[in-house]
């Protein structure tokens, strides 16, 4: 809160002011009140004012300077009124009351919101879980009669199955959620299951995958993981160049304090610069219209995962040479102090 500002607002006081000076002066110079006499009544008259002003002034200032301080300094800005104490000026007291009752109104407002949010997002995953036994049943059928059923049929029931589990999986990592289970898996199990689960579409495009993981263990939720390097991988596949020998690598590189999972392909990668957007979500890039049916939220989920698990996700492209992604897992102090 300015001086100046302070007395723009309150230049009709001061202008009433030196006109009610100016007409007593006036009326006790008619009626022969001496000059000096004159002067003293103005001048208390005129300083009464100025000091009122000057207190005001300042009890206001220290009053809105801490609303603006705590305004700007809250990473939650709704959250001022706790910080501020009662103004002891009239306007102040019903600012504050106002801003209690929005404050209020918002707060109701976007406990409604947030119940929606809850009823839609328990539905959506509800509807989730239903439709996939129908598409896990369609799968097993093709598995079952493989002599009845057209191959094409089943690769696009698939695409349905991966695009309901990126569905379910966006889901819960735009909450926080408590599905998942932290303990200690072997890389190997998890690749040797996405190889698995990819194995006709590696087979069918002709790509070769070659896995070096040793023996690692890391700490992490295995179907969290699973779904990652499987989004991952997929995006491996999706993108690959059919000008060289198709290859994918998954490996682990060991540091002191982690362990990296490397997912290297020889694709048709990524422009450089799109790399620094590729975790966001929606983003599609370049490659997202040379194939249609990319989505952008495969690598923005990932990312949320990741983090949510406490692993560390970078990318790593050139055009034409391929794509790196590493997921880097830290030791973890919390699940080796409570184990």
């Amino acid at each position: 809160m300015k001086l100046k500002d302070y007395l723009i607002d309150h230049m009709f006081l001061l202008i009433v002011t030196l006109i009610f000076a100016a007409f007593i002066y006036a009326i006790l110079y008619v009626f022969k009140m001496p000059t000096d006499a004159i002067i003293v009544i103005c001048f208390i008259h005129f300083l009464t004012v100025i000091l009122f002003l000057i207190y005001d002034f300042f009890r206001k200032k220290k009053f809105y300077d801490s609303l603006f301080y705590h305004i700007q300094s809250l990473d939650e800005a709704y959250l001022v009124l706790e910080t501020l104490d009662q103004p002891a000026f009239l306007d102040g007291q019903l600012f504050c009351s106002a801003l209690y009752d929005i404050n209020k109104s918002m707060r109701e407002n976007v406990k409604t919101i947030e119940n929606q949010n809850k009823d839609f997002k328990e539905y959506l995953e509800l509807w989730i879980h239903e439709i996939k036994i129908p598409v896990a049943s369609l799968l097993l059928m093709f598995h079952n009669h493989k002599d009845i059923y057209d191959e094409k049929v089943k690769k696009q029931v698939e695409v349905i199955n991966n695009y309901l589990e990126q569905i379910l999986y966006y889901e819960r990592s735009e909450i926080s959620s408590n599905d998942y289970l932290i303990k200690e898996i072997k890389l190997m199990d998890i690749i040797h299951t996405i190889a698995l689960k990819n194995m006709n579409l590696l087979l069918e495009k002709n790509i070769s995958l070659e896995v070096n993981c040793d023996n690692e263990t890391i700490v992490s939720d295995s179907k969290w993981l699973e779904f990652i390097v499987n989004q991952i991988m997929n995006n491996s596949i999706k993108y690959m160049s059919d000008k060289n020998k198709k290859i994918i690598k998954i490996y682990t590189k060991k540091d002191n304090d982690h362990i990296g999972l490397i997912i290297e392909d020889n694709g048709i990668g990524i422009p450089y610069d799109d790399l620094p957007k590729v975790f966001e979500k929606s983003f599609t890039g370049y490659n997202g219209r040379l194939l249609k049916s990319s989505t952008g939220m495969g690598l923005y989920i990932c990312k949320s995962l990741c983090t949510k698990l406490g692993h560390k996700l970078t990318i790593d492209s050139t055009v034409d040479l391929g794509t790196t992604v590493t997921i880097e897992f830290y030791n973890n102090d919390y699940y080796f102090v409570t184990k």
